[in-house]
């Protein structure tokens, strides 16, 4: 049996202006989404699962929100689940572990 996973992604929406109460429906009616910044036009959404195709299945979900243009996957993170209970070390401008 396999390690539980913790899959972590980001989207960034394009939409028409009018589209913000539709898109805010939709993300509202998924636990494992939220609006980290709502825009006019723009918006991007968080996806955090354990299901690793949950991204995939959330793209597809957002694409058919009445006035919502394109969705793009901008970030797609895997770890461990319990990598999230772990303190972080401390790392250097380029990320590797000091």
């Amino acid at each position: 049996m396999s390690e539980p996973e913790v899959h972590i992604a980001s989207f960034v929406i394009q939409h028409r202006e009018d589209a913000g109460p539709a898109l805010a429906a939709a993300v509202a009616g998924h636990a494992d989404l939220e609006i980290a910044i709502p825009g006019p036009t723009r918006s991007v959404v968080l996806c955090e699962s354990t299901d690793g195709r949950a991204a995939l299945d959330r793209i597809d979900q957002l694409k058919d929100v009445a006035g919502v243009l394109n969705v793009l996957l901008v970030c797609h993170h895997v770890e461990p689940a319990h990598a999230l209970d772990e303190p972080l070390t401390k790392a250097n401008a380029s990320g590797v572990p000091a």
